[in-house]
């Protein structure tokens, strides 16, 4: 008979310990350590679907010419999964409560079941809630197989009679195996069932859609050892209050990471967006003060973004830097960047940066257009409706080089600006027709340019 052991896991890196502690041995997170008690014949194998243990010569193992892909019936689902559905793939889905994780899924699924098998296994919601969504959003999901279960062992032993070719879970938090004692939606739980799932998929040759819940931090809940896990890891975000979405692939081991792809929530279900540096240009009648567009790029997909900036005399003693998709500890170095080789002084200024239509932008591309957006705000004096910039600022004051200058430029000429403020790295030979691009050295020369 096999004996139970109890063990404390994390559940931030998914690390095991004998003894319960305050703070995690392995990544060091505090109050991290729940309880698990397993049996001893429980653990399993590897997750590659190729357990037999045999070494083979890496020049011997048999490699195709390209990966085949299943087209999702949305060019922007293809787009963020690296082209569009991989075989015996595992990808996660994460997003707020109500976002359209099901919604989207459930549309997927439609339009794969008219070319391969389909299986739909909901944990969370009835079959007839299931079929109610589905009729309201007028689907064609006769093909589609629905299975109402929450035991894993029940789930993949359902598979292999229907052999899906796409297996889609909702959600893994309440799938739960019998081999633990644990809760479903447990530490534990999670992790062992999200493994068995895994395995059945690499072995089968089936890609299989995992929907995960995330937490108050916006993070995926569960074990961060989830994510290591699946091939894929896609975050769904947007405003609620909102038509738009936007899914953007944090990890991807086919297809570049970062991509972002558009929808719009209609009453019909999710729509793409096939234009979408469109949504997020605003419509001013005239120019503004404080407004600049930036050319970003999301994976290898170039966007126009509007930045805003309020620059305000405060009434406090320590002025605010507030900000809205973008990194509040760089906007306040780019100030102190603007005061030294700039000569221009917000000290006794609040500052307020907001990236329009709810992007995040990580990317230093970013640095130049944040600056002279602030400085037009603070003179009161509105830029050019047809100017863009991008740029990253060094402490030196130096306006540096950014990755794909070229594809940022055709982007702004396609959208009819005229103008750009870039880089000189980023100065191309031939500008793109209707486009007068100004190069710049250092932050003066910027200043000078408006």
């Amino acid at each position: 008979m096999a004996k139970n052991r109890t063990l404390y896991v994390c559940n931030e890196c998914g690390g095991e310990t004998p003894k319960w502690a305050g703070q995690c041995p392995a990544c060091g997170a505090w109050n991290s350590l729940s309880a698990v008690v397993e049996s001893r014949d429980t653990r399993t194998g590897g997750m590659t679907g190729g357990a037999d243990g045999q070494v083979t010569a890496l020049g011997e193992v048999a490699v195709g010419a390209e990966n085949p892909r299943w087209a999702t019936g949305s060019a922007e689902l293809d787009h963020v999964l690296g082209g569009g559905l991989v075989p015996g793939s595992v990808t996660l889905l994460g997003g707020d409560p109500g976002i359209g994780k099901s919604t989207l899924l459930l549309q997927t699924v439609a339009s794969l079941a008219r070319e391969q098998p389909v299986l739909y296994v909901t944990g969370e919601e009835s079959p007839q809630q299931v079929g109610l969504r589905a009729r309201r959003l007028g689907l064609e999901a006769d093909a589609v197989r629905l299975l109402a279960e929450t035991r894993v062992e029940a789930i993949t032993e359902a598979a292999r009679r229907e052999r899906p070719g796409v297996l889609v879970v909702d959600s893994i938090q309440t799938i739960f195996t019998e081999a633990l004692t644990s809760a479903p939606g447990s530490v534990a739980q999670v992790r062992e069932a999200a493994a068995a799932l895994v395995r059945f998929a690499k072995e089968s040759g089936a890609a299989l859609f995992l929907v995960g819940h995330v937490t108050k931090e916006g993070q995926l809940a569960g074990p961060r050892v989830l994510e290591h896990m699946v091939d894929a890891v896609l975050y769904f975000e947007g405003d609620g209050s909102g038509p738009y979405r936007v899914i953007r692939a944090m990890k991807n081991r086919f297809g570049a990471a970062n991509e972002l792809g558009i929808f719009a929530m209609t009453e019909h279900g999710l729509r793409e967006v096939s234009n979408p540096s469109a949504i997020f240009l605003s419509r001013h009648g005239d120019p503004i003060p404080g407004s600049l567009i930036l050319v970003t790029r999301e994976g290898t997909r170039p966007l126009l973004v509007e930045v805003q900036a309020l620059v305000d005399e405060s009434q406090l003693g320590n002025p605010r830097r507030v900000t809205l998709g973008l990194d509040g500890n760089r906007l306040a170095m780019l100030l102190a960047v603007l005061h030294r080789h700039g000569g221009v002084m917000t000290g006794d200024q609040d500052v307020f940066v907001n990236v329009v239509g709810g992007v995040r932008v990580t990317e230093t591309a970013a640095d130049l257009p944040v600056l002279l957006a602030v400085l037009s705000s603070l003179r009161d004096r509105a830029l050019p409706a047809d100017l863009a910039a991008f740029g990253e600022v060094g402490l030196a004051g130096e306006i540096r080089p950014v990755p794909n200058g070229p594809d940022r430029l055709r982007e702004a000429a396609r959208h009819g600006f005229t103008r750009a403020i870039v880089p000189r790295g980023n100065a191309p030979k031939q500008a793109p027709a209707g486009l007068e691009v100004v190069a710049v050295d250092r932050l003066h020369e910027a200043l000078d340019a408006l």
